[in-house]
């Protein structure tokens, strides 16, 4: 499904060459007063990837993270997710089950990258055979669907100066458009300074930074009712972009491409807070600018579920910063994404900016290779 849209004011464009993920494709035209077409652009889907799994089976470090899952979710969620692994293990390892999701959804592109397990507990040999793991399956992946999938992959946050070389590889030899991060670091926040070796070299790419949570440092006191999802998801989101804000990482990566899923969590909603503490406490000020004013220097995912919350998000962040994601194939996810945008009422520049203008321009300005 494509989006027509008619008029200069999105920085959307139409759709050119189907692109490969060793190819990258034409970057968006604004369109001149005449009807452009753009294509529907899914940010956020996952991929499984067995091999990985493999390569951490039986570990201590596994069985510690997994642990700390459990304890975060009901056994009665914990049984749901594992039937739903075994029941979508089709859509989350084989192209022709996704192909045909996406067709069903009316997605013309999906951004695809690793399920969020990213074991920050790794050493460094473990750690690097895992990226390069991953990292070539989602290539791989990719590839087998030209024009349909773009794909970001994983990178040691744990050990930085070897996330900077395996990001640099994923880049310019898979052709991966940029990287799929957690919210914390094994206990460390996104927004440690031992990070920003690694925020410097995407900014350098031009490469996506996608922020998704694995679990919730809640834990048990959101185990019951599927909590640890619903509520401590967007709560982990929060905290890690708070974090990354309020500590100057955005000052000093201005040009950073961070893309957050779930439509930030709860900061758009009550960024206001922050804001009051920033005017009014000197130890809240460790940015240069009101919060705020920062969620203009990031993107986010639209998968917020009612029209009246997408609204909410685009008054709050504009409509140029905002992507849709579906987070396919998860039962949290939405099968019907277009339909919901339209729900939403946009105007037609608005509604092609968020279906798939935005995200194409993400993905290839400033792209270097």
């Amino acid at each position: 499904m494509v989006v027509e849209h008619a008029g200069p004011t999105v920085e959307a464009g139409q759709a050119g060459p189907a692109p490969g993920p060793h190819a990258q494709p034409a970057a968006p035209a604004v369109g001149a007063g005449t009807p452009s077409a753009v294509p529907v652009v899914d940010f956020h889907g996952h991929l499984a990837v067995p091999a990985a799994a493999a390569l951490v089976a039986g570990s201590a470090g596994l069985a510690a993270e997994l642990a700390a899952e459990r304890r975060g979710h009901s056994p009665a969620s914990t049984a749901v997710n594992r039937d739903q692994l075994q029941r979508l293990a089709p859509k989350l390892t084989g192209i022709d089950a996704r192909i045909a999701d996406l067709d069903a959804m009316g997605v013309d592109i999906q951004v695809v990258g690793p399920m969020p397990m990213h074991h920050y507990w790794a050493d460094r040999d473990l750690a690097v055979r895992l990226a390069r793991t991953v990292n070539t399956a989602v290539a791989g992946h990719c590839a087998a669907a030209p024009g349909r999938l773009y794909g970001l992959g994983t990178v040691p946050l744990q050990h930085p100066d070897l996330a900077v070389a395996l990001l640099d590889t994923a880049v310019t030899e898979h052709g991966l458009y940029g990287i799929s991060v957690s919210t914390t670091v094994d206990g460390r926040e996104l927004a440690d300074p031992a990070h920003d070796v690694v925020w410097r070299r995407a900014e350098e790419l031009g490469a996506v930074v996608f922020v998704h949570p694995w679990g919730c440092s809640l834990g048990e006191r959101l185990a019951s009712h599927y909590l640890g999802n619903t509520v401590g998801q967007p709560v982990e989101t929060t905290v890690a972009l708070s974090h990354l804000i309020f500590t100057g990482v955005l000052d000093r990566f201005p040009r950073l491409k961070l893309v957050a899923a779930h439509g930030g969590g709860y900061l758009p909603t009550y960024v206001g807070r922050s804001d009051h503490a920033w005017l009014v406490r000197e130890d809240a000020r460790g940015c240069a600018a009101p919060p705020s004013s920062y969620l203009r220097r990031m993107w986010f995912d639209g998968l917020v579920y009612t029209p009246r919350a997408l609204r909410h998000l685009v008054a709050e962040v504009g409509a140029d910063r905002v992507v849709l994601g579906t987070d396919h194939p998860f039962d949290m996810g939405v099968t019907d994404p277009v339909a919901r945008l339209d729900a939403a009422g946009f105007t037609p520049a608005e509604r092609a900016a968020i279906a798939g203008g935005n995200a194409l321009a993400l993905l290839t300005e400033g792209r270097t290779r």
